[in-house]
């Protein structure tokens, strides 16, 4: 892909997307950002007295160092999570568990987390951002259609708020709308463009 001209400040820099998510390739294709995407193979996990609001960065760290890089490369990882009455929701494991969290997030207030890390030989920064989404109630039968027809079985909380859910059922979002879909745009645009200035 071509450089946009609005991005000329990367144009010695190669940009590493590790995630193998659609939507976080979704949002970067979309914003015209040049990159490559590459496997990065680590157990998600977390110490169990770290606090819930700093695991989705910690756990955008633990993928970054999970990673070799080379010079010029500017890695980008992240990690969402979904909070709800002080629990942490993570992808659904199966049908059972993908109900169970529909049922908590139904007629509730949520928040979503992304953590995220950018990496390059010299440097390394982290950041959260935090987005507040209220679902409308979900009877049973909207329940099963979701899990049936959606699969969300790949997305922190068991929902996507670009499918059907996000569509139909969200009630009102405060924040990013990008942060939820697992990459603050906004915020990663800023922090990334004054990464690269302080690198030269």
């Amino acid at each position: 892909m071509a450089i946009d001209v609005s991005m000329y400040w990367l144009k010695h820099h190669q940009l590493i997307l590790g995630s193998q998510s659609p939507r976080r390739k979704q949002l970067l294709t979309d914003a015209g950002f040049p990159f490559t995407q590459r496997l990065v193979d680590v157990e998600e996990v977390y110490p169990e007295c770290l606090d819930n609001g700093s695991v989705a960065e910690y756990l955008s760290t633990l993928k970054s160092k999970a990673y070799k890089l080379t010079k010029d490369d500017i890695l980008i990882t992240a990690d969402s999570i979904v909070l709800i009455d002080g629990k942490i929701l993570g992808k659904p494991k199966d049908k059972a568990q993908g109900r169970v969290f529909l049922e908590l997030l139904s007629n509730n207030v949520h928040h979503v987390d992304t953590g995220v890390t950018l990496r390059s030989l010299s440097k390394t920064t982290s950041f959260k951002v935090t987005t507040e989404v209220a679902i409308q109630p979900l009877d049973s039968q909207e329940i099963e259609y979701y899990l049936d027809n959606y699969h969300p079985y790949d997305k922190a909380g068991g929902y996507g708020i670009q499918d059907w859910m996000g569509i139909c059922k969200v009630k009102h979002i405060v924040g990013s709308y990008s942060n939820v879909m697992g990459l603050p745009m906004g915020r990663f645009y800023e922090e990334l463009r004054g990464f690269v200035e302080v690198m030269g």
